[in-house]
């Protein structure tokens, strides 16, 4: 195993951000290749406590020649989100410089022209140049995944079409309970990955056999456990062995049993009016439509001050905002439906 950073000047005199990359050279060429990252959003931890554990387990196999594919770990990719602390909160989603998401802005590029990722590389920012690094170290492999959380949540994916239903191994090692199968046309991390792999070079290619780009969102922010994270590593080594990246001749193969759903179907419940969130469901319950979801105090102490908010499709309740105030606007929670829930979506992810 080689350890390494990567450094990235900052934007002001006496700033240097570090970030930890772990490597394993594999035996067998033939082999995929896999490259694994956490905390993007630098304080969605779940990922970085399973990568910790996870890497314990290569470490051993790597000692007793059980890698067989080249494998490169980052378990906290974003030290500049890390170090945004405003009145004791860390802000690790938006970069603070530029207000920009730190998982958007990606370059979409052909596979080919991954060179031209650190072209003029210092005249840019250090919030571009980490994401070009992060990007150019990805697409130096075969299997890319990104993993996140929701705030509070199911486990779940985001895969592209084009992986799918290849990638249902990766569902099924990591008992998720939804897919979400995405466009593949923003500029987040994962779907700048895909873009690549499926423009390789030529036209675009609907399916991608060997290849993979995926968001592995690993529950809500809160959900950071010893015995829960060393379940979820176990999960990706179960993976990464099915894969044939590691060996190991205990490993059976699981069916993965959950729904494979599209944005399309996503029901994004919003708060009518700003208030006090009362919710009535929680994640995992199935709802039918017009059940109750939550109640919102809009005016405290009247009559007529509060609003029901209930669901307009049948599905799975597979997020929920931890917030107990919403804006007008606010998201509240994420339906997995059985139906389409609106035909004027936007390609592209669900949230900024």
């Amino acid at each position: 195993m080689e350890n390494s950073d990567i450094i990235i000047g900052g934007d002001t005199a006496g700033i240097e951000w570090r970030v930890p990359v772990y490597r394993f050279k594999g035996s067998d060429k033939a082999a995929p290749s896999v490259y694994i990252q956490a905390a993007l959003h630098a304080n969605e931890l779940p990922g970085t406590a399973l990568l910790h554990f996870l890497l314990e387990r290569l470490c051993k196999a790597d000692a007793e020649g059980a890698i067989r594919g080249d494998i490169t770990v980052i378990p906290q990719a974003n030290p500049i989100g890390l170090a945004q602390f405003h009145f004791g909160e860390m802000e690790g989603r938006f970069d603070l410089g530029s207000r920009t998401n730190f998982n958007r802005d990606y370059p979409l590029i052909a596979l080919a022209e991954r060179e031209a990722l650190l072209e003029n590389f210092s005249r840019r920012s250090a919030a571009d140049r980490l994401k070009r690094t992060l990007l150019h170290t990805a697409l130096g492999h075969d299997l890319m995944l990104d993993l996140h959380c929701d705030d509070e949540s199911l486990q779940y994916a985001y895969i592209d079409d084009a992986f799918w239903p290849e990638a249902a191994d990766l569902a099924a090692a990591l008992d998720m309970r939804a897919v979400f199968l995405s466009d593949g046309e923003s500029t987040a991390f994962e779907e700048a990955v895909g873009f690549a792999f499926k423009h390789q070079g030529g036209e675009k290619l609907t399916s991608v056999p060997g290849r993979l780009a995926v968001t592995v969102e690993l529950r809500g922010r809160r959900d950071v456990y010893p015995d829960m994270a060393k379940r979820d590593a176990d999960g990706l080594w179960d993976f990464l062995a099915g894969r044939g990246v590691v060996i190991d001749p205990a490993h059976a193969a699981k069916a993965y049993s959950g729904p494979a759903i599209p944005l399309d179907n996503i029901e994004m419940v919003r708060a009518p009016e700003p208030g006090t969130v009362l919710f009535h469901r929680d994640i995992g319950d199935n709802v039918k439509a017009g059940d109750l979801l939550a109640t919102l105090i809009t005016r405290p102490g009247a009559p007529d001050g509060t609003i029901d908010v209930t669901a307009a499709h049948d599905g799975l309740i597979a997020t929920r905002t931890s917030a107990r105030y919403a804006r007008r606007g606010d998201d509240l929670m994420k339906i997995a439906c059985h139906e389409a829930t609106r035909k004027d979506r936007e390609p592209g992810t669900l949230e900024d």
